[in-house]
């Protein structure tokens, strides 16, 4: 069965995560996928730990389902590989700082002379314009740029590092992917492509969802512990006896009721949806006196039939053998090339007619160069001139 995005050709020019993750997503939904990567610049994500059969678990999971060309594109000789390449290919996907790519030569206007129907798709930490567009940063500097971070944390300790890259992957890789699809979408009543300017900080910004309309539209500015939905309510996580946690988001009056049936509690179940930050606290208390009374296997047993928004704080351990996500079929083993299978999370798209599996992890950096050049006239002796000039592996 063919995936839905059966057809596309993405050229991947990122490093790092989201661009990788944006394309292994597109690589999952059946497009076909090539990884254009340095034979020299170094990858964080290829050096992190924990490594398999030579290369990381990471790599391996973010390349799956891709070709990989190595090109040096300093060299001119790569540059007149990737012109050839344009002309087979949909999209184009690059995670530079701006300007980098158009000292290449390589940038949307250039390509696009080549092949009006490119959708150019440019990630990067503050957009192509502002003055902050070269600055460099990480998943931490936009979020804390986005204005999240100020309310996300502990008023006694402050912001908190997110274990998930947020904005990395829901503001560079989901937004990036959803920006493509929209341009082909586009490109059918249009016949040309376009380049996609994405701020992983715009794309933080923009997912303030309640607390940045709460501001823009009444002036409220979101604080630490200070709105129902970051700590400052009952709705938290609560330690139990063994140091164990649970998640408690019964904010419904429905659900308030079973929360408090199960902790014996029922004198609060009508305050829930209180305002008072008073009788928020009073909940609060008695909920982490409650909770602390009895060991975590004690009230997975005691909430595991109770439909009240109460769920165990798991491991991605745990949470990869919860038999929802094993129903969902979330972890899959992909193929290596000796035979054996690396366990991954699986896609979380399912499509009724569209479901397409990775046919291999990611290789061998280079992996496909032969008969990638090979597939755009490049001859066995032009292939081992360009090895030799070290322009490719």
């Amino acid at each position: 069965m063919s995936g839905a995005l059966a057809g596309l050709k993405v050229l991947d020019f990122s490093t790092l995560l989201p661009g990788p993750y944006a394309t292994m997503m597109l690589a999952d939904m059946g497009a076909e996928v090539l990884r254009i990567e340095s034979p020299t610049r170094p990858d964080l994500v290829k050096m992190l730990p924990p490594m398999d059969a030579g290369t990381s678990t990471s790599h391996a999971y973010l390349n799956r389902g891709k070709a990989s060309l190595a090109l040096d594109l300093k060299q001119a000789q790569a540059v007149e590989i990737i012109k050839r390449l344009v002309l087979e290919y949909d999209i184009l996907v690059e995670q530079f700082r701006p300007g980098v790519m158009a000292r290449l030569g390589l940038d949307y206007d250039s390509l696009r002379a080549i092949n009006p129907r490119l959708i150019y798709c440019s990630i990067t930490g503050y957009g192509q314009t502002g003055p902050y567009k070269h600055r460099a940063g990480h998943d931490i500097n936009y979020l804390a740029t986005a204005g999240i971070s100020s309310y996300t944390g502990r008023r006694d300790s402050g912001p908190c590092p997110v274990g998930v890259q947020v904005a990395d992957v829901a503001g560079g890789s989901f937004h990036g992917t959803m920006g493509i699809l929209a341009a082909v979408i586009e490109r059918h009543s249009s016949g040309e492509g376009q380049a996609i300017d994405i701020s992983m900080t715009d794309a933080s910004f923009a997912m303030n969802a309640m607390a940045g309309a709460a501001l823009l539209g009444a002036g409220v500015e979101a604080g630490l512990e200070g709105t129902v939905l970051n700590g400052g309510s009952f709705y938290d996580y609560y330690r139990t006896r063994d140091g164990r946690f649970f998640s408690v988001g019964s904010l419904e009056p429905q659900f308030m009721a079973q929360l408090c049936h199960a902790l014996g509690c029922e004198d609060l179940a009508g305050l829930g949806l209180s305002p008072d930050p008073g009788v928020q606290a009073t909940i609060k208390q008695r909920l982490v006196e409650t909770f602390a009374e009895q060991d975590f296997s004690y009230w997975c047993e005691r909430f595991a039939t109770l439909d009240a928004c109460v769920e165990p704080v798991l491991s991605i351990e745990e949470a990869s053998e919860h038999p929802q996500l094993v129903a969902r079929e979330m972890v899959i083993e992909v193929p290596r090339e000796d035979g054996s299978v690396q366990r991954q999370a699986a896609s979380p798209l399912h499509f009724s007619r569209s479901e397409s599996k990775p046919d291999h992890v990611g290789g061998a950096l280079g992996r496909d160069g032969e008969s990638v050049l090979a597939s755009v006239g490049y001859s066995e002796e032009d292939i081992a001139a360009l090895r030799a000039a070290k322009v490719t592996l």
